[in-house]
C-alpha cells in the first residue's frame, strides 16, 4: 500500500489507475478496508485541485464542453484530471459509452488523465466511487479535476456534494421551457452554460434563466449565464473566467467558506450513514429468520425489532 500511495503522489498513470480501480472494486462491492486505508493516507495530500462538475440533460454537449475545458486549462499550463460518468453495462458493470472517446486527442498529454466510471446502479448522476476518484486525482498533482456526470434529469444532484463549482448545461429546443426552469437540477448550479448558442432559441433560454435567478433568496452568489458553442470553443474563455470568479467567491467570502464547511460536513455524514447501513444489515442478517417468524406470528412488531437492532448496534 505505501508503494501505491507513492505512485499516486508522483502522478504515475498506472498507479492512479490501480488506485481508482481498487476504490471501485472494494468500496462499491465489498466495503473492505484496504481501499479505505488508501483513502486515509491520501486525504492529507488533497485540497489543492479545484473540482468542477459538468452536468445537464443527455445531448446537451457535456463531453464536447469538457473536451474544450481541458484545452483551455492546458493552455494555461494546468494539469487536468477528468472523471467521465457513463451508464453501466448490466453484464460487466463497466462504462458503456466511454465518453473519453470524445476526448481522445488529449490521451497523449502526460498532464491529462481521463477515467470513465460506470454508474453501477447509483441514481445520483455519479458513481459511488466518484468522490474518492476525485481525491486521488487531486493528490496526484492535478490542478483541476472535471467530473462529467451521466445525462441527468431533475433529481440527480449528487454532484453538488462533490464539486467545488457546478456547471449546469442547458440547450435550446428541449420543448417546454417552463419545465426546464422548474427542474430540481437548476437549483444546484454555480454557473449556467447555454450551449449550442448558435441554435434558434438560445437567447430565449438565457433570458429566462436570468429571470429565474432574480427569484433567488440567497443573493451571496448569483450564478452567471454563459453562452457557448462547444463545437468550436466559442464562449469557453468566458466560462473559465466565471469558474475562476466562483472559486474566488468560495475561498474569499464568508458565504463561500460556509458552503465549503457544509459540503465537508455532508462528506462525513455520507460516509457515516454508509458505514452504519452496512453494520445494521450485517446485524439484521444474523437473526433475521427468527425475527421474521415472530413477526408473522405477531409475537413482536417491526418497531420493537428495529429498537433492538439499534440497541445492539
Amino acid at each position: 500500500m505505501p508503494e501505491l500511495l507513492k505512485k499516486v503522489l508522483n502522478g504515475d498513470v498506472r498507479g492512479i489507475a490501480r488506485a481508482i480501480s481498487m476504490i471501485e472494486d472494494q468500496i462499491i462491492k465489498t466495503g473492505t478496508s484496504e481501499a479505505e486505508t488508501l483513502m486515509q493516507d491520501i486525504y492529507p495530500h488533497t485540497g489543492k485541485a479545484w473540482v468542477i462538475g459538468v452536468t445537464g440533460s443527455p445531448g446537451a454537449g457535456k463531453s464536447t464542453l469538457t473536451d474544450k475545458l481541458i484545452e483551455q486549462y492546458r493552455a494555461e499550463g494546468k494539469k487536468v484530471g477528468v472523471i467521465a460518468i457513463d451508464p453501466s453495462s448490466p453484464f460487466s458493470g463497466g462504462a458503456i459509452l466511454a465518453d473519453r472517446i470524445r476526448m481522445q486527442r488529449h490521451t497523449d498529454d502526460p498532464h491529462v488523465y481521463i477515467r470513465s466510471m460506470g454508474t453501477r446502479g447509483s441514481l445520483g448522476g455519479v458513481s459511488n466511487g466518484t468522490r474518492e476518484a476525485a481525491l486521488i486525482l487531486d493528490a496526484s498533482g492535478k490542478d483541476v479535476v472535471i467530473i462529467e456526470t451521466v445525462g441527468v434529469g431533475q433529481s440527480e444532484v449528487e454532484i453538488m456534494k462533490i464539486a467545488d463549482t457546478v456547471c449546469v448545461i442547458l440547450v435550446p429546443g428541449l420543448g417546454d421551457d417552463i419545465q426546464i426552469m422548474k427542474a430540481g437540477i437548476m437549483e444546484i448550479a454555480d454557473v449556467f452554460v447555454v450551449n449550442k448558442a448558435d441554435k434558434e432559441g438560445a437567447d430565449k433560454v438565457a433570458r429566462e434563466t436570468r429571470a429565474m435567478l432574480d427569484l433567488l433568496k440567497d443573493k451571496s452568489w448569483i450564478p452567471p449565464v454563459v453562452l457557448t458553442i462547444a463545437e468550436d470553443g466559442s464562449g469557453l474563455p468566458e466560462l473559465v473566467s466565471k469558474i475562476e470568479l466562483h472559486k474566488k467567491f468560495m475561498n474569499d467570502t464568508k458565504a463561500g467558506l460556509l458552503r465549503i464547511e457544509k459540503r465537508t460536513n455532508t462528506e462525513v455524514e455520507t460516509l457515516l450513514l454508509s458505514r452504519l447501513s452496512g453494520r445494521v444489515e450485517q446485524l439484521w442478517g444474523t437473526y433475521k429468520s427468527d425475527k421474521i417468524k415472530d413477526l408473522l406470528l405477531r409475537k413482536t412488531n417491526p418497531y420493537a425489532v428495529v429498537e433492538e437492532i439499534i440497541t445492539n448496534l
